[in-house]
């Protein structure tokens, strides 16, 4: 799961988002800008909806690097957009 295509593009890109989106979390799928986003979950979960089970980068801009993995969103144990909604005992459907 190398995401060498989106770093290049994030570092190509950084010294404009830099004055463009400052303090945003940007989400980058190969040499793509799906977004920018508030938060890390905002980003995530568009990222998610957009590119389900594929590897994509979120990163603050400016900030240095973290990778984030999800092994149940990998390994297909969760899924970005199920196909049921959250059914609690005692709730009717």
């Amino acid at each position: 799961m190398s995401l060498e295509v989106e770093r290049q593009f994030y570092d190509k890109n950084l010294e404009a988002w830099k004055k463009t989106y400052p303090g945003k979390f940007v989400v980058v799928k190969e040499a793509s800008l799906l977004g920018t986003f508030d938060t890390m979950d905002q980003a995530l979960t568009a990222g998610a909806a957009k590119y389900g089970l594929q590897s994509f980068l979120v990163r603050l801009v400016g900030e240095t690097e973290q990778e984030v993995t999800i092994p149940a969103l990998t390994l297909g144990l969760l899924s970005a957009n199920p196909a049921y909604t959250d059914q609690r005992p005692g709730q009717s459907a």
